[in-house]
C-alpha cells in the first residue's frame, strides 16, 4: 500500500452506522484491508482464552464492551477483536495480522503477556510522519494514532532478565513494514494495519476511559472531532501466546519480497524498529 493510499484510507469516514455491537463485523470486513479469516473453532478457542485472561485479571461482571486480543505466538501473530456481552459471552468481530517483539539488539523486548488497561494516565499521541535516515516511518503515516499502555515489565531479548518497556499499539511503515505483518518484527510494541488503526480510532474501540474523562470536561487533542464512539467502548488489550508448533492455515506467512534498507553503521536499531 502506498503512503498516499494509506492516508486516504485513514481520512475516509466509515459510512456504515452501528445499531448493534455486532454491526462492527461488516464494517471491519469492508474497511480493514488486511484481514485473517478465522475458522469458527479457532474463534471459540480464542474466546475461551480471552474469558480466562479477564477472569485471571479479576475483571468480572464487566459492562458490554469491545476487547482487543493479540496472539504473540511467532506462528500466529494476529489481533482478534471481540465484543463481550455483560454476561461474559465473547463474540468474534474480525482479525488481522500484527507484528510483536522479536529477538534483536539493544532495547528489544518480548511483547509482554497479560491484560493491559488503556487509560488517560498514559495519554496517546499521533504519528508525526517523520522518516528516519533510511526513509522508514516507524509509527506509520502522519496522523495515525499511537495507543499508549504505559511502562510495563517485559523480558529483555538482548540479555537475560526482566526490564521495563513502553507498550504501544500503532501503525507502521506502509511500504517496508506493513507487508511484514504476520511475523515478529518489533522492539516489543504491537504493530497493526493502518486501516485497522483507523477503525479502532474512529469508533473509540479502546476509548472508554477517555470518554469517561471527557464527562469531567477534560479535553483530549488526539480525539478527532468526526469520530463516532459506540455505546460499547472498551479499554483492555489482552496479549496471549498460543505456543503453536506450526502455522495455522488461516494465518499464512506474508510474502516479504520488499526488503528492508540496509542499516547504516551510524544508525542505532531503534531508528528502524518501533
Amino acid at each position: 500500500m502506498t503512503v498516499l493510499l494509506a492516508m486516504w484510507l485513514l481520512e475516509a469516514t466509515p459510512s456504515i452506522g452501528i445499531e448493534s455491537a455486532l454491526d462492527l463485523r461488516e464494517i471491519y470486513r469492508q474497511k480493514v484491508d488486511r484481514q485473517l479469516i478465522v475458522p469458527e473453532e479457532e474463534q471459540r478457542f480464542y474466546a475461551e482464552h480471552l474469558s480466562s485472561e479477564l477472569l485471571r485479571a479479576g475483571l468480572i461482571k464487566l459492562s458490554a464492551q469491545y476487547v482487543v486480543l493479540v496472539d504473540r505466538s511467532p506462528k500466529v501473530q494476529a489481533l482478534l477483536l471481540f465484543w463481550m456481552s455483560d454476561t461474559g459471552l465473547a463474540e468474534y468481530i474480525g482479525a488481522s495480522p500484527v507484528s510483536t517483539g522479536r529477538r534483536g539488539g539493544f532495547m528489544f523486548y518480548e511483547t509482554p503477556l497479560g491484560v493491559f488497561d488503556h487509560t488517560v494516565a498514559n495519554l496517546d499521541y499521533r504519528a508525526l510522519g517523520t522518516k528516519n535516515g533510511l526513509g522508514i516511518l516507524g509509527f506509520g503515516v502522519k496522523g495515525t494514532r499511537v495507543y499508549d499502555f504505559g511502562w510495563v515489565g517485559a523480558h529483555r531479548t538482548w540479555k537475560p532478565g526482566e526490564g521495563k518497556m513502553r507498550l504501544e499499539l500503532h501503525s507502521t511503515d506502509p511500504h517496508y513494514l506493513e507487508p511484514r505483518l504476520g511475523t515478529v518484527q518489533s522492539m516489543g510494541c504491537i504493530r497493526i494495519p493502518a486501516t485497522l488503526n483507523a477503525l479502532i480510532d474512529h469508533y473509540g474501540i479502546l476509548d472508554a476511559d477517555y470518554e469517561r474523562a471527557k464527562v469531567g470536561s477534560r479535553h483530549f487533542w488526539m480525539l478527532k472531532p468526526d469520530r463516532e464512539p459506540t455505546p460499547w467502548l472498551g479499554r483492555y488489550l489482552v496479549v496471549i501466546d498460543s505456543n503453536r508448533d506450526s502455522r495455522p492455515a488461516w494465518s499464512p506467512e506474508p510474502n516479504m519480497e520488499i526488503r528492508l534498507p540496509k542499516v547504516k553503521p551510524s544508525l542505532p536499531p531503534s531508528s528502524i524498529q518501533q
